[in-house]
């Protein structure tokens, strides 16, 4: 086996443990293994540095936060979240995005999901790789955090393609 190939096999393997452990919460290797792993192709990468990917698990940056960020523009704005309680409120929020998108009675799909407190960030793929992870800001404007997101394991560097075939939600509008 090539050198490029142990890499990339390498690499494949880390992805799968890491997806296993941070995203399915269950792992098939110990610690022990995983690091073992990781420090053969951080080997490998240090001595044929010209097969450094971005998307390499070597890549992920684990230094503290940047004490200044620059600002990144969302391409779509990041429009603030807020709660809704009962139906009223639905279809009054349903009257307002109608009127600001001058829709009139036209029917709108919506995809709803659970409140969660936190911090809400765009990530921003190009060619399925991570290139730009920004904070919502003031919707318009963001603080570039890449470097600081790629220190979240379950943020894949690169994307997976999924073959399985998930079958459609349906939905309701109002």
């Amino acid at each position: 086996m090539s050198v490029e190939e142990e890499i990339q096999k390498l690499r494949a393997e880390i992805n799968r443990h890491n997806y296993l452990y941070h995203a399915l919460d269950a792992p098939e290797i110990s610690d022990e293994e995983f690091d073992r792993l990781m420090r053969r192709l951080v080997e490998l990468e240090e001595k044929y540095p010209h097969l450094i990917t971005p998307d390499s698990p070597t890549q992920r940056v684990g230094a503290p936060p940047l004490e200044s960020f620059e600002t990144v523009t969302h391409r779509v704005p990041m429009l603030s979240l807020s709660n809704v309680f009962d139906e009223a409120e639905l279809r009054a929020f349903d009257q307002r995005i109608k009127r600001m998108l001058g829709r009139g009675d036209e029917q709108i799909e919506y995809v709803a999901e659970l409140k969660i407190d936190g911090l809400a960030v765009s990530l921003t793929y190009e060619n399925g790789l991570f290139t730009t992870g920004a904070t919502r800001g003031d919707g318009t404007t963001g603080e570039n955090v890449t470097q600081n997101l790629r220190t979240i394991r379950s943020i894949p560097l690169r994307l997976m393609i999924c073959r399985a075939v998930i079958p459609r939600r349906t939905s309701s509008t109002i």
